[in-house]
């Protein structure tokens, strides 16, 4: 079952205007369906945001935030680490596919333009007519 993005909202305890700009942003795929209205996978929305529980009671509540509190910096800074690490990772592999294409353009640029020096003399030689022009008799009696 897929989410809509007010649905989506509610699992995560996120605001509808942060899912919708998650998925603007390419951070959480989603489709757009027929009537305009976004279908969102949910292991696609909890990959970015985790579900929220529902508390029956506020007491509960704050103890679980409480205990969250104490234990989700260390687990949110290694996930964090983690995450820039793959995009580190990305961002390495692009730059080295970016480098490779940067040189494949530069030998291209360098053999069109050893092609246009050696078709320069060929254009100036048929451009300039080198021929020994005939003689007025050769003109007068060859017509």
């Amino acid at each position: 079952m897929k989410y809509s993005l007010s649905e989506a909202a509610k699992a995560t305890g996120k605001n509808k205007t942060t899912i919708h700009r998650a998925i603007k942003s390419g951070k959480i795929s989603a489709i757009k369906g027929d009537g305009g209205s976004y279908e969102i996978d949910p292991s696609e929305l909890h990959r970015v945001f985790p579900p929220s529980a529902a508390p029956r009671d506020a007491q509960h509540m704050q103890s679980n935030d409480t205990q969250q509190a104490k234990f989700a910096p260390k687990s949110s800074h290694i996930d964090r680490v983690v995450e820039l690490e793959k995009e580190l990772a990305v961002a390495r592999e692009r730059a080295n596919g970016l480098e490779a294409q940067k040189d494949q353009m530069a030998d291209t640029i360098n053999d069109l333009r050893k092609r246009l020096d050696s078709s320069e003399g060929r254009v100036t030689a048929l451009l300039a007519d080198n021929r020994p022009k005939p003689g007025l008799l050769y003109r007068l009696f060859n017509r």
